[in-house]
């Protein structure tokens, strides 16, 4: 009798415009793995019944996405130490009958981040769940941090939950971008439907790298205003790829395959999309 073929998805509210299936199923053609990979909408009151339920459905496990990263973590059955360093998790693995939690996000952002150098200030814009990974990799380097964000309170609470001290300032603008050598974009703006985001990226350092998590659309005006001023960029596909490798394993038993074809796969549905 053969082994029943791998089922996994990524779950988030809303999540159909999620690239992870089309980037996960190019991964399985190019492998010759089986392997199926899916859209799991749920909405918050719902997320712990359906994780469950996939679990119960003889799903691989799952990859979770806004806004459940932190409700992934809790309910676990296990958790990994940089899960639970991070306080959020972004991949749920199903093993004899338990769920155990990861957070790969770190290995996304060492992806989009291979040109920092963890030296000068660092801004974190966003204070949410995609920015607790970020304050992780920050806190790592003997740099100045600042925190970015509208709600003074969560952007406290995101530096006290990693033990750092950080400037707190509640709009991008030249006080906070002053000198920056590293900006990373963990918020929603610039995101498709949602208000652009309006940096001082003039006051930034000359050589300062600006990291935008959003990946729809791919060149925000964030990354466009920072290459018109000659400061070095990385997109959100970086970290999106990266995160996606150790999950493909983990569900399908196998590497991704290395490269970046499934780069340009992706580009090109970003690009019919717009």
């Amino acid at each position: 009798m053969s082994a029943p073929v791998p089922i996994a998805g990524v779950c988030g509210w809303p999540v159909a415009h999620s690239l992870s299936p089309l980037m996960m199923s190019t991964w399985l053609e190019e492998t010759g793995l089986p392997g199926c990979y899916v859209h799991v909408p749920a909405r918050p009151e719902d997320f712990t019944d359906c994780v469950r339920a996939r679990r119960d459905e003889g799903f691989a496990g799952l990859n979770v996405t806004v806004p459940h990263k932190q409700a992934a973590l809790a309910l676990s059955d296990e958790a990994s130490e940089r899960a639970g360093a991070v306080g959020a998790a972004n991949l749920l693995v199903f093993r004899d009958g338990g769920i155990h939690a990861d957070n790969t996000d770190i290995a996304g952002l060492d992806a989009a981040l291979t040109l920092d150098d963890g030296a000068g200030p660092a801004v974190l814009i966003g204070a949410g769940g995609a920015a607790r990974a970020a304050m992780w990799r920050l806190a790592q380097h003997d740099r100045e941090i600042r925190i970015v964000n509208r709600t003074r309170a969560n952007a406290e609470a995101l530096a006290g939950g990693f033990g750092v001290s950080a400037a707190i300032y509640e709009a991008a603008d030249k006080a906070a971008m002053s000198g920056a050598r590293l900006i990373i974009n963990a918020s929603v703006l610039g995101m498709k439907g949602q208000p652009p985001l309006d940096a001082a990226l003039e006051a930034a350092a000359p050589d300062a790298l600006v990291f935008d998590m959003v990946y729809a659309p791919l060149r925000t005006a964030l990354l466009q205003k920072a290459a018109a001023l000659g400061l070095r960029t990385s997109d959100g596909l970086a970290m999106l790829i990266g995160q996606a490798r150790p999950a493909f394993e983990a569900f399908f038993g196998a590497p991704a395959p290395s490269g970046d074809g499934v780069r340009a796969v992706l580009e090109a549905e970003l690009e019919a999309r717009s």
